[in-house]
């Protein structure tokens, strides 16, 4: 479906910004480099080239939102939905995502690596081929997720729910996970498990 209308930095400072919801509205190198974004909703929306660097987001909808190369540098999300959103060739270089709702969402060959997301719902999120070496996954609802050729070597994965994880198409070495966790990881290598 097409864009409604285009929005630039200079629209957004000179008034756009300020509307609580956009429905199908296509931003094109939006700056909100160090903003505060609260209770927003965007719907339908895609960002080309937008930058949410050192950014403080609360309370922020992105529903079936597009993201094509946008950079989330030390940007923080807290509780917040990116429900059905498809992001590609997107930088979130120590990003923080802290609670809210990114299931049904698109992270094909993302670099989480030096992300931190903390108790968000990822439900069936696509996180094919993602590269989370040495990141962050706590807490995280992971049920139903794609992590086919993941690479979640020494990533910190306690607490998350990994009934999707298939140890023989992701890379989990020297990942840290707890007892619990071990126990659902055997099983999917198709051990028993016995007293």
């Amino acid at each position: 479906m097409a864009a409604r209308s285009i929005v630039t930095t200079r629209d957004w400072d000179a008034g756009a910004g300020r509307a609580a919801r956009h429905e199908q509205v296509e931003f094109v190198g939006l700056d909100l480099c160090e903003t505060d974004l609260r209770s927003v909703e965007f719907d339908g929306c895609t960002f080309r080239d937008a930058r949410f660097n050192c950014s403080e987001q609360s309370d922020v909808a992105y529903l079936n939102c597009t993201f094509v190369n946008c950079n989330f540098f030390d940007a923080t999300f807290t509780n917040c939905k990116t429900v059905g959103s498809h992001f590609e060739r997107c930088a979130f270089d120590i990003t923080t995502v802290d609670g809210g709702d990114w299931s049904f969402t698109s992270l094909i060959r993302a670099d989480l690596s030096s992300a931190t997301l903390t108790g968000v719902r990822m439900r069936e999120a696509d996180l094919t081929g993602a590269r989370c070496r040495n990141g962050t996954l706590r807490d995280v609802d992971l049920s139903g997720a794609t992590l086919t050729g993941a690479d979640l070597t020494g990533c910190d994965l306690r607490g998350s729910d990994l009934s999707a994880l298939d140890p023989s198409t992701t890379e989990i070495r020297n990942a840290v996970i707890t007892v619990a966790q071990a126990v659902t990881v055997a099983a999917a290598l198709g051990l028993q498990i016995r007293d």
